[in-house]
């Protein structure tokens, strides 16, 4: 039930001159992947107070994957104190019980468990000499590994040079500590509750002072968002209005002004279905909202695929360099086509009114963001390409008032927040940014939230957002990490009750702030972290990922709103007009003089920044680093990635060992996008060590001949474990990466410096040797199985080469047709497929039953009928085989058929042994002899 690190190499303290080595900690050793990932995978689901709501940032780690990283990687593995766990009986022991507190932690209900956090510190005190550690993430971006050191109640430190990550960062681990157990100032809210803990009384009152911004703005601009009429005469709230952009049609015969649109459809669910009827009436496109099921479909359903259009009337084809030019020359227009207003029950679709096309026609405010959107930068340049040069031009005129209203009520909001705390008795003190604690801090720290509530207002309020007519609901701009065009748009009604309202983003953000530990403080600064101290701290980090996201430019859309509403309440931190770009460190040729100039700052930092580590942080800890994969960089473990690459060169050449890595999952099983491609193992982490200083260097010959003998030991133990076939070559980067980078160098045999790639594809190979050894030790029916699926797969193929490769296995045909596995008739013959051997079975009646047999009959059941079933039959089927084998043989057929590149047989083997372990427990309830004589439902145990 448990993955582990451990080969035959000697520790680092046999290896060099280095005496007194610091000790082997959880995360080199052991960790319990499976309940990990399963939290991570399960957390994405968690809405409702997961911290991720307070704002929008990118590329978080999950909190499940944070939390245990931070506790193995501070825990001591039971091997490091033999004197209290003297043999490896005791040693396993201990190890499971540490996996068992480890595999509480991570549940998110126990988030805020206090006796279960409890023995997480005490445990972290024990193996750090009664001390718990300071740990800092100098990438700190959303918050996910300080927030949880605070969990942990370890002193939390964050830096970032962007200035949304530290806002963020400060919302999270800074801000609730120092007003913990207070209650709130807004008059009236006392009573409402007995006792404030942790930062109540704060949440409280970002959401009383947040009410009472909705409640002005609807003063001063609530009439720009009329009700509406329904053709029955009863009057409703609008939820959205729905845009379509214009442009001339260049059909000089009928040169209309025309839609351009992505669907006409509003609802597709049954018995509520509502679509656009768009026709054109006396030289103008008139729209109808139509209630039945016989809507547009196939070409009638919208008017633009891929940024080309098609006109309304006569269908004239609209190119995408003719809609760009008309967009540049700011010849875009808009029209309204429906709207979506609250109902009973639900939604109400409506056709669009004059009226309410009018209550949109406002005059654009004067004081809105102006700053230049990029134009050389992909994630963000669709906007200027489209006619929207600055990030004021994301927004209709409505949005900009709103938003400007929304913004400016956060400083009067400020204002009253600081007269009713001094009202309540809570000394003036000083500002939040000079350390604060009196009424004018507080003043500044329930604005920081109302300004983050403005800044989340925008991701649901620009004419970038979309209708989903599958949850009828508003779509936002970042459903990816880029700024997509839109081109039929949603206004939403700030103050309706729906997604998109302002009290609804105040709600999320008080819900995140109710559930933070707010204990002991944390500490973020906006700092470059090639030049940031890092004396005595020990160190996770998530780094950028080479060229993955363009955090800065993505900022920016954020950005200019907080500034906006907070730059007199954080001067220092929101001072620059956009987010910093020149030290940014994320490989961007448009910044650096193209690729290699690119790869070159980006190596050179990156080195930087793990060099200053290595020279000052605390070092009796490991240094855990996060790397998550593009989906295209999953090929072949990671040796096409070049930001893979430059994570592990530099690390190496800024001194360090790796001693481990992981695949942390954040994805639901089973999923895997593409043919050949590991999908599932979202992000890899890894626990480095500094290299002694006088390592020695090595031969490739000799590099070679380490993996063979430490590898192989390596990689069993991981298949022994209950790790997943698709995540098995990722970890299998551990303990070969392990080796490459004990060494100061390896020498290929030119004399040149063997490169982390080559070492990568040496380990590959490694494994292919390690998993392919399993087949002399199958059944001679399985062995050849084996090599016609191969050769062949499923498909027929001469008997005669059957024949052959029958006797060579040492079986023949007819015992693999006795077998059911094999077919031949008429000179052809062929392995029978899993959907051949879906059918009822029991094995304990059949006459000849292979490792083969079992496996593939057993897959084909967890593809049908589920993990409950297979559990069933699992009690039969181990008096005829050993289970053991048959998870070897599952991953075998896994790894051959990613070779193939069939994803279909590659998801069918993968579903098998990745759910082995929950199977296993399952087995065990329709087991009837006991357990005791079952050793094929123990192997996945105490694998350590």
């Amino acid at each position: 039930m448990t993955h582990t690190t451990d080969s035959n190499q000697p520790d680092a303290s046999e290896r060099s001159t280095v005496t007194n080595a610091p000790k082997k900690k959880l995360i080199e050793v052991s960790l319990p992947l499976e309940a990990i990932n399963a939290e991570a995978s399960r957390e994405k689901s968690i809405r409702h107070g997961h911290p991720s709501t307070l704002h929008l940032y990118w590329a978080r780690r999950p909190l499940a994957a944070a939390r245990a990283v931070l506790f193995a990687q501070l825990v001591d593995d039971p091997s490091s104190r033999p004197d209290e766990f003297p043999t490896v009986e005791a040693q396993d022991a201990e190890r499971a019980r540490l996996h068992a507190l480890l595999e509480k932690l991570v549940v998110w209900e126990n988030s805020n468990d206090e006796t279960l956090l409890r023995q997480a510190r005490e445990e972290i005190r024990k193996s750090n000499n009664g001390d718990l550690p300071a740990v800092l993430d100098p990438f700190a971006g959303g918050g996910a590994i300080p927030l949880e050191a605070q969990r942990l109640g370890l002193e939390a430190h964050a830096s970032d040079l962007n200035p949304l990550a530290v806002l963020i960062n400060k919302a999270l681990i800074e801000i609730p500590p120092q007003f913990a157990g207070m209650q709130p100032v807004f008059p009236g809210a006392v009573g409402t509750q007995t006792g404030w803990n942790r930062a109540e009384g704060l949440a409280e009152d970002v959401r009383r002072y947040g009410e009472w911004m909705r409640d002005e703005a609807v003063k001063q601009i609530g009439h720009h968002y009329p009700k509406i009429t329904a053709p029955g005469g009863t009057e409703h709230t609008v939820i959205a209005w729905i845009w379509a952009r214009t442009v001339k049609s260049p059909n000089p015969a009928n040169p209309i002004e025309v839609p351009l649109a992505r669907s006409w459809w509003l609802s597709k669910k049954k018995g509520k279905e509502a679509w656009i009827d768009a026709k054109v009436t006396d030289g103008r496109v008139r729209y109808e909202v139509r209630h039945d099921a016989y809507g547009p479909t196939g070409d009638d359903d919208g008017t633009v695929v891929r940024g080309t259009g098609r006109a309304v009337g006569d269908g004239t084809v609209i190119p995408n360099a003719y809609i760009r030019d008309e967009a540049q020359a700011q010849r875009v227009g808009a029209h309204l086509v429906a709207v979506v207003a609250e109902n009973k029950g639900g939604r109400i679709y409506l056709s669009a009114s004059e009226e309410h096309a009018g209550a949109a026609r406002v005059d654009r405010p004067d004081d809105v963001p102006s700053q230049e959107v990029p134009t050389r930068n992909h994630d963000v340049d669709r906007l200027p390409m489209y006619g929207m040069p600055t990030w004021a031009d994301a927004f209709t005129n409505r949005q900009l008032s709103m938003l400007t209203t929304l913004s400016d009520l956060v400083g009067d909001a400020r204002d009253r927040v600081l007269a009713d705390a001094r009202g309540a008795g809570m000394p003036q003190g000083d500002r939040l940014e000079d350390g604060g604690r009196g009424a004018e801090a507080y003043a500044d720290a329930v604005a920081t939230y109302l300004g983050l509530a403005v800044s989340r207002m925008t991701d649901y309020n620009s004419s970038l957002t979309g209708w989903n007519t599958a949850r009828e609901g508003t779509r936002g701009v970042f459903a990816r990490q880029a700024i997509p065009m839109v081109w039929d748009y949603v206004e939403v009604n700030p103050f309706s009750g729906s997604s998109g309202n302002f009290v609804g983003q105040i709600d999320w953000i008080v819900r995140a702030i109710d559930h933070l530990p707010a204990t002991p403080t944390g500490f973020v600064t906006q700092s470059d972290a090639a030049s940031r101290s890092y004396h005595g701290l020990a160190i996770s980090t998530d780094p950028p990922y080479y060229d993955n996201i363009g955090y800065s430019d993505l900022s920016d859309y954020f950005y200019v709103w907080l500034r906006r509403s907070l730059r007199q309440t954080h001067s220092k931190t929101v001072g620059t007009l956009l987010t910093p770009k020149a030290e940014e460190l994320v490989a961007n040729p448009n910044r650096h003089n193209g690729k290699k100039g690119a790869e070159k700052f980006f190596v050179a930092g990156f080195n930087s920044v793990f060099a200053h580590i290595r020279e000052g942080a605390n070092l009796d800890v490991p240094l855990t680093v996060y790397y998550a994969y593009k989906q295209q960089d999953t090929r072949d473990a990671g040796t096409s990635s070049t930001g893979w690459h430059t994570l592990l060169n530099g690390l190496i050449d800024a001194g360090w060992e790796i001693t481990a890595t992981w695949p942390m999952r954040s994805e639901r099983g089973g999923r895997m996008i593409s043919v050949g491609t590991n999908a599932l193992a979202s992000s890899i982490v890894l626990a480095c060590r500094p290299r002694p200083e006088d390592a020695p260097a090595t031969t490739r010959r000799a590099f070679v001949s380490a993996l063979k003998v430490e590898l192989p030991e390596a990689l069993r133990k991981l298949i022994q474990g209950s790790i997943a076939p698709v995540d098995l070559a990722q970890a299998a980067i551990g303990p070969g990466i392990s080796v490459f980078s004990r060494y100061s160098r390896v020498r290929e045999a030119d004399g040149s410096d063997m490169s982390v790639k080559d070492a990568l594809l040496l380990i590959n190979s490694t494994l292919d040797e390690v998993i392919g050894e399993q087949e002399s030790d199958f059944d001679p029916d399985t062995r050849f199985a084996v090599k016609w699926y191969r050769q062949y797969g499923w498909t027929q193929e001469n008997s005669g080469i059957a024949d052959q490769l029958a006797r060579s296995s040492d079986t023949s045909i007819g015992a693999l047709e006795r077998g059911g596995i094999f077919e031949a008739k008429g000179g052809k013959a062929r392995l029978l497929s899993p959907s051949q051997l879906e059918e009822a079975w029991d094995a304990a009646a059949d006459e000849r039953v292979s490792v083969w047999e079992a496996t593939v009959r057993l897959a084909a059941v967890m593809a049908k009928d589920g993990a409950d079933k297979v559990a069933e039959l699992l009690p039969s089927v181990q008096t005829r085989v050993n289970l053991d084998a048959v998870k070897e043989l599952g991953f075998l057929l896994f790894h051959e058929a990613e070779k193939k590149k069939d994803t279909k047989d590659a998801i069918l083997f993968n579903g098998l042994v990745s759910a082995w372990g929950d199977v296993n427990e399952q087995a065990r309830k329709y087991a009837s002899t006991p357990r005791s004589s079952q050793q094929a439902f123990d192997f996945d145990e105490d694998e350590d």
